[in-house]
């Protein structure tokens, strides 16, 4: 039976009696202290969801010093890839007695300095980031007293970051075509005015992955396009096809110039993959339902988020050392369209 009492009423000591559990073990878990089991923590969640219990984060910060609050800053949170790694994110903080703020940069750099300036300070007490426009030396400049962890490529030294092996998986890709007699492969595509830092490692193996295939630099296009999106892509290979390209397997650098791709493809009288096979990249919920189904390249999304939640919640507890740089796994994931 719920109390009776408003959410605002109800207090440590309330939790701690429907659990059957002392005050201590409460406090434990609300501030996310790691030796609590698994079936007590559970327990005590329990009696949180079902009493309505809301710690006071302002009383929390004068005795711990702390919120458990962490922000989450990603460039565009409608872009798939970015929104199941906040989910993700969103998923994960919790069990280590963290709430998160989501932030949306747009990719503008005056929202990626705010995300991890003094805007924050005193609200959260760390901060999760995928910067876009920032550069590294930027970010390594600047004072933080909140900690910080990076998603993406590139990363400082002198901060933690955690990230798949880009140019590994993109070799992986080109060995998938060439298994499959695949010579005549694309990579869709560098943008103009790039401003992400995802393309370079992903070009640079797909360039390692033809030099172990032996096919010829000049065999290789390298196609541009206007943009992030599905249109700029299929913008970008419809007119090198209506050029006169002739290709056997496009690499994609994101599952949305993948889908842009069957879209042009399909324009032209293609067929997926019988003439052309194509892949993409992030494994992103379009990947899944597109037809045909979208091979691509899968990050442990969910292992990026862990990860990342853990190196804050280190520098939070106080580790001071060196900038950690964390590769976590990926794998290619075949389906129809390769």
């Amino acid at each position: 039976m719920a109390s009776s009492r408003s959410n605002a009423q109800v207090r440590l000591v309330d939790v701690a009696a429907h659990a059957g559990v002392s005050m201590k073990t409460v406090s434990n878990v609300v501030h996310g202290h790691p030796h609590v089991s698994a079936a007590l923590r559970a327990r005590v969640q329990q009696a949180i969801d079902k009493l309505g219990y809301r710690p006071n984060l302002t009383a929390r910060r004068l005795v711990t010093g702390r919120t458990g609050m962490l922000a989450l800053a990603l460039p565009e949170m409608d872009q798939p890839y970015y929104s199941e790694l906040a989910r993700h994110v969103a998923e994960v903080a919790p069990e280590l007695g963290y709430r998160v703020l989501m932030e949306q940069t747009m990719l503008s750099a005056d929202a990626e300095r705010a995300a991890i300036g003094d805007r924050e300070n005193g609200v959260v007490d760390g901060i999760l980031f995928h910067p876009v426009r920032m550069t590294n030396a930027e970010i390594a400049s600047l004072p933080r007293d909140v900690p910080l962890v990076l998603f993406g490529e590139n990363p400082p030294a002198a901060a933690d970051h955690v990230m798949i092996d880009n140019v590994t998986a993109a070799r992986e890709v080109i060995d998938h075509f060439a298994a499959r007699g695949r010579r005549r492969i694309a990579f869709l595509g560098t943008v103009i005015d790039e401003v992400s830092d995802a393309t370079a490692p992903r070009l640079q193996g797909y360039h390692e992955g033809l030099d172990g295939v032996g096919i010829p630099r000049s065999d290789r296009p390298v196609l541009m396009c206007e943009g992030y999106s599905v249109e700029a892509s299929d913008v970008g290979l419809s007119a090198a096809l209506a050029e006169g390209l002739k290709i056997d397997a496009v690499m994609c650098r994101e599952d949305r110039f993948a889908v842009g791709a069957l879209h042009a493809l399909r324009r032209a009288g293609l067929r997926v993959p019988e003439d052309v096979a194509v892949v993409g990249w992030d494994d992103t919920q379009p990947a899944r339902w597109s037809q045909p189904q979208l091979s691509s390249v899968s990050p442990d999304k969910r292992e990026l988020a862990r990860v990342a939640v853990r190196l804050v919640h280190e520098r939070i507890g106080g580790y001071q050392g060196e900038g950690r740089h964390l590769i976590v796994p990926h794998r290619l994931v075949v389906r129809e369209s390769s």
